[in-house]
């Protein structure tokens, strides 16, 4: 009967082997965890780059079809909804260029500019800070033009 006690009472863990592994799992989260926020952030401006270059291939086409970009005042919506501003298109694809407009990373609507200062068109995204004082050229700023 002694034996069994004894058995049952080394089978646990001291508190010494816990806070070691405690300590062990710190070091190891302060190592790995800026590594992985770091990643988040350029998986983010990766795939706003790709949404902006899916944007701005839905305008070249319906500039190919319709002979001229979408106006300031029609904005990226004339991707998914025919304008019903002037000047209409006269050869709009039925169902749009686009299904919907993505939203950025960021949860924001993406930016378009007719003329624009890159090219004849840019689109782009505020990026992480989201802030539209930054303008055009903010340090965060991710554009057609990158």
């Amino acid at each position: 009967m002694r034996n069994n006690i004894r058995r049952a009472y080394n089978k646990g863990f001291t508190l010494i082997e816990i806070m070691v592994v405690i300590v062990i799992m710190g070091i190891m989260a302060a190592l790995v965890v800026p590594k992985v926020m770091g990643s988040t952030d350029d998986a983010r401006k990766a795939a706003a780059l790709t949404d902006i270059k899916a944007i701005k291939d839905s305008l070249k086409m319906y500039k190919l079809h319709n002979l001229n970009y979408p106006t300031q005042q029609q904005g990226l919506d004339a991707l998914v909804n025919k304008p019903t501003i002037s000047p209409i298109p006269r050869n709009y694809t039925s169902g749009g260029y686009l299904d919907k407009l993505p939203k950025d990373p960021w949860g924001n609507d993406y930016q378009y500019l007719n003329p624009g200062k890159h090219s004849d068109v840019d689109v782009y995204s505020y990026g992480s800070d989201s802030q539209t004082s930054a303008g055009e050229n903010g340090t965060s700023v991710i554009g057609s033009w990158q």
